[in-house]
């Protein structure tokens, strides 16, 4: 227990957090606060205590998995939260940047997605039941970045505003072709063609989101103007008036920013307009935690605008808006934590118990980045030349109230 010990007095100084050691005995750090919520886990062996105290993400993310770690006062939601506001993205806070340093060079070999890893990249997270989605997600399986316009919103009113606020900045016309890249399970398709009546080819590699967006087409009758393709999006042909990517370009990997940005300006009309809406860094340049790389988001990684920047310009595109959203993925995924936590029952009869942990560990330290660490999203508006759209603003304001309208 020493170099836990060790350096949990260095983590934890705002909040109280007991640890019951594999002997039993309780030990204290930090002190009360009067917005975190006192924790107490319990580690079961000295096995665990050292894993976490060489790793801290990893260690702690496979020990509660495997019920090594267990929470007997507060949640997990709780914990992660405690831990991740002691190294919270600030200036005067040292311990964050000693923590995460080491990472950073196995982070980047891990973002090597040539065309067949980036498929069982993909296939390890959105291959997963149909059912488990389901339980946490929207209606409409909305899995990026919802958009509150109030924090009190329901899930489904701000992933509507979401598709909404994306739409209106597409600048869209009846009849133009889109490109939808990572289209997930087709809802974002389908909202702009029902709202805007354009043609929308959506490309996926997951075979399990391809079946079910193709079926939606077709069960809304539209799949004359709304198709659905397994096809890598390097391997896409054609132009395209407007390319539409939402939550996909995390999975890109760095060594692939040029080849992406190369591709949209290749399939991109003249006169087109891109949207990328990513997950993103306030703090720089950073790694994916290996505990979400090994589990979660293998190849995965948020860039930093300074990463992704250099690669727009040497693709000779015009970054014609960018919009950062600050809080709008945390409250998202607050929801989608509460959702799981009450389908409990249902996920762990679709997989077990220690699946359930690993979702619930998932959302509760995706959460935290947002609160806590220094991510963000943000949607990146993209043409080929510098006249393509207004001089100004207003008709993204008008085309959102319009589509809204139509709900």
């Amino acid at each position: 227990m020493l170099l836990f010990n060790r350096l949990f007095n260095r983590i934890v100084r705002d909040g109280e957090l007991t640890v019951i050691d594999p002997a039993g005995v309780p030990r204290r750090f930090g002190r009360p606060s009067p917005t975190l919520a006192a924790v107490t886990i319990r580690l079961a062996d000295a096995r665990t205590a050292r894993a976490i105290a060489l790793n801290p993400a990893l260690g702690a993310g496979e020990a509660y998995m495997d019920g090594r770690l267990t929470v007997e006062q507060g949640t997990i939601f709780d914990l992660v939260h405690l831990i991740t506001w002691n190294l919270r993205w600030e200036r005067d806070n040292p311990v964050r940047f000693a923590l995460w340093r080491q990472a950073r060079i196995a982070a980047w070999i891990d973002q090597l997605n040539f065309a067949r890893r980036s498929k069982r990249n993909v296939a390890h997270h959105y291959d997963l039941s149909d059912r488990l989605y389901d339980l946490f997600l929207d209606v409409d399986r909305q899995y990026s970045c919802a958009y509150f316009e109030h924090a009190d919103d329901s899930l489904e009113t701000a992933q509507l505003n979401k598709k909404a606020h994306i739409a209106a900045k597409l600048d869209l016309k009846p009849g133009q072709r889109v490109l939808d890249i990572g289209c997930g399970w087709g809802g974002m398709a389908l909202y702009l063609h029902r709202v805007a009546g354009v043609d929308v080819t959506g490309v996926t590699l997951s075979e399990e989101q391809l079946k079910v967006a193709r079926q939606r087409a077709a069960d809304a009758g539209v799949s004359d103007h709304v198709r659905f393709e397994l096809i890598d999006y390097r391997a896409v042909t054609g132009t395209f008036d407007r390319i539409v990517s939402v939550g996909m370009f995390e999975h890109v990997g760095l060594p692939h920013y040029r080849t992406f940005f190369d591709t949209v300006h290749r399939l991109l009309a003249a006169d087109g307009v891109a949207l990328i809406h990513t997950i993103a860094r306030a703090d720089g340049p950073g790694a994916t935690d290996p505990w979400t790389a090994k589990y979660i988001f293998p190849g995965g990684y948020a860039p930093a605008l300074s990463q992704i920047a250099p690669a727009v310009e040497r693709a000779w595109l015009w970054i014609t808006d960018i919009e950062v959203l600050r809080l709008h993925y945390a409250l998202t995924l607050e929801e989608w934590y509460r959702r799981t936590v009450a389908a409990e029952a249902p996920i762990t009869a679709l997989y077990d118990a220690r699946f359930f942990r690993m979702w619930q560990f998932y959302l509760s330290a995706a959460a935290a980045a947002f609160r806590n660490d220094g991510h963000m999203n943000v949607q990146v508006q993209l043409t080929r030349r510098r006249d393509t759209l207004p001089i100004t603003r207003d008709y993204m304001a008008a085309a959102e109230a319009r589509y809204r309208a139509l709900g």
